[in-house]
């Protein structure tokens, strides 16, 4: 569901938080403290510039920071950012949704939860627990932290 860029911006933007810097940080350095390319990654931070989850700063003391608290950034934000809005692709679009297939009803359904699931996320509840505890870390690969 969610994509490699979105991975990436949830990567950069949870080390961001970490850092805690109030001092802008260049997505080159981010890139490479989490080895990640940084041309993909410096594509990743515009979208979340365009999308207000980051500020970016131009000069020799230049680069990204959140735009606000992480406690204000939610989940949906960030992959509405980085791959675009959240469509339920099922059936033809219709205000009449009573009227609709029980597989419409079914799907509209499930895209109202995930909206509120990522809605309810906020990316300070996601960097305060950014890894697996470590029984269950030799267990599972974790693709944030």
């Amino acid at each position: 569901m969610l994509t490699e860029s979105t991975i990436s911006g949830l990567r950069a933007l949870i080390h961001l938080v970490g850092l805690a810097s109030a001092e802008p940080i260049p997505p080159k350095r981010i890139a490479e403290e989490l080895g990640l390319s940084p041309t993909y990654l410096a594509k990743v931070t515009r979208q979340l510039v365009r999308a207000d989850v980051l500020r970016a700063f131009r000069g020799a003391k230049g680069g990204v920071k959140l735009s606000r608290a992480p406690e204000e950034i939610t989940l949906l934000e960030i992959v509405e950012a980085c791959q675009g809005r959240i469509l339920g692709d099922y059936c033809e679009e219709t205000s009449r949704l009573r009227l609709t297939c029980a597989f419409h009803q079914a799907m509209a359904q499930v895209h109202l939860s995930l909206l509120q699931t990522l809605s309810r996320w906020t990316l300070a509840e996601l960097a305060a627990k950014p890894c697996p505890s470590p029984s269950l870390a030799k267990l599972i690969t974790c693709r944030i932290g």
